[in-house]
């Protein structure tokens, strides 16, 4: 009788140690789960802010204002009779 009884408590140590083990090893799985899923998030909301960036660029690329802005910033072109100012301190 006294190793039946013995038997069922460990068995159902065992059990309880199993299910514990478990749990453990599938809450260390959700929280990477979740760290994973708030950096993929984080990467979507810059990669749509970046698309935000390119169509407002795509609605801007033909008017005159726009390559105006270009001309001076990339190409170092200016209007005819323009004064330009540049700092020497740079």
């Amino acid at each position: 009788m006294k190793i039946k009884k013995l038997g069922k408590k460990l068995c159902i140590l065992a059990v309880i140690l199993y299910v514990s083990i478990t749990f453990i090893n599938q809450q260390k799985s959700l929280n990477a789960y979740n760290n994973e899923q708030i950096a993929l998030r984080e990467k979507i909301e810059k990669q749509e802010a970046y698309r935000e960036s390119l169509l407002e660029t795509k609605e801007n690329i033909s008017s005159p204002g726009y390559i105006e802005q270009l001309a001076r910033e990339k190409l170092d072109m200016y209007l005819p009779n323009e004064r330009v100012y540049v700092d020497i301190s740079k």
